[in-house]
């Protein structure tokens, strides 16, 4: 091979790196120079350029979230699931599944990001490893309520002490009695059960690798879901330890929070990551405005002057007042609030106000990721009632 040849196999092997820029500007140079006299290696670059093009559009490459869904709708058409997982137990297979394609791709340094948790109390710092113990944390009350073992270590000498705990309202049943929460809980409050149980998870996976954390979380929301769908009615209840729900009402509400901090991982680490499907997005709407209630008693417990004026006292001695919700966008629908409680004796006359909103900013205003605010909603009627709303919804969030 002649010295000529050599240079132009030389030269020849830079294109690819020519085409997406990465020559150093002296290589470069050379190798503009080549390209006027050889007609071959210019339409090779130029083939390459083309090809570099489509690696650098602005369009996301990933499929879109729904895919996946399309996808297993199809197969279980072709050949129906042995054990099908019932309609309130899809939005946690789903987002328990997003979550974990997220994980996978976090490379080492990732793994050491820290994530910025915001709750109604506060803000939790964790990386995601962290994130993950907390969400088995709290998933291990699901464990427990359908005999799966806990994954959360016993506290050294633990002891319980039953206390009388809320209920969520059914559906189709009125609201009990609210449960007062304070607006930032205490130490020892009603959520110290929640990071005990994340404290003892973290301090048992310390030291061990971020994506066995993964797998060891991945495993447990198998199980979780497999047990679900041996449970189809859902009736069975789950203490949380702050409240207690029926099993159905308990998976949209962690799969709400695998959802929310899912997108706090992502936007540590500057992923993309995909909102709920509407069909999921609208369980976790209407499982947030039955739980509302609670948290509107807790609002007037902690900051008496969102007790009413009064003419809203007025209104509730003449029974309990009501707030129209408006929901927008695929997810949306319509709902009453009662605002006033059992004690004002049912719900009478017309809606005080009503209130439109966004579902996935409903969502995140109840996550405390909103501030209840500067938040754009759409409002006509009692002004004080929607802004009593709107402050609640921040204290259904938790550690």
């Amino acid at each position: 091979m002649t010295s000529t040849e050599e240079q132009h196999d030389a030269l020849r092997s830079l294109l690819g790196a020519f085409a997406l820029g990465a020559c150093p500007p002296h290589e470069a140079a050379e190798l503009e120079r080549h390209l006027r006299a050889c007609p071959e290696c210019a339409a090779e670059a130029a083939r390459l350029r083309e090809a570099a093009g489509w690696l650098s559009l602005e369009e996301p490459l990933d499929q879109p979230g729904s895919l996946r869904q399309q996808v297993l709708d199809w197969c279980l058409a072709r050949r129906p699931a042995q054990l099908p997982v019932p309609a309130w137990g899809v939005p946690y297979t789903a987002e328990t599944a997003k979550l974990d394609a997220l994980l996978r791709d976090l490379g080492p340094q990732e793994w050491q990001e820290v994530a910025e948790l915001p709750w109604h109390g506060g803000t939790e710092q964790l990386r995601p490893a962290e994130v993950l113990c907390h969400l088995s944390a709290v998933d291990g009350y699901l464990a427990l309520a359908l005999g799966l073992p806990d994954p959360v270590p016993a506290a050294p000498g633990a002891g319980t002490v039953p206390v009388p705990l809320p209920r969520v309202p059914p559906q189709d049943a009125p609201a009990p009695v609210p449960y007062a929460a304070p607006r930032v809980p205490p130490q020892g409050g009603p959520y110290a059960g929640v990071s005990g149980r994340t404290a003892r998870l973290i301090a048992d996976q310390a030291g061990q690798p971020p994506q066995s954390v993964r797998a060891r979380w991945r495993r447990l929301t198998h199980d979780l879901v497999r047990s679900a769908a041996l449970a189809p009615q859902g009736n069975t209840p789950v203490d949380f330890g702050f409240a207690v729900m029926p099993l159905r009402d308990a998976f949209v509400d962690r799969a709400f929070e695998c959802y929310v901090h899912g997108e706090d991982v992502a936007r540590a680490v500057a992923y993309p990551y995909a909102p709920p499907a509407p069909q999921h997005l609208r369980q976790m709407v209407d499982l947030t405005v039955r739980l509302l209630p609670s948290a509107l008693a807790g609002l007037r417990a902690a900051r008496p002057e969102h007790a009413g004026a009064p003419a809203a006292r007025d209104a509730r001695a003449r029974g309990g007042r009501r707030l129209r919700l408006v929901v927008d966008g695929p997810a949306g629908g319509e709902w009453l609030v009662p605002l006033d409680g059992p004690q004002a004796g049912p719900p009478a006359g017309e809606p005080v106000a009503t209130m439109l909103m966004d579902a996935l900013e409903l969502c995140q205003l109840a996550a405390a990721h909103r501030d209840p605010d500067r938040l754009p909603v759409g409002s006509h009627g009692d002004r004080a009632a929607v802004r009593e709303v709107l402050h609640a919804l921040p204290l259904l969030s938790r550690p």
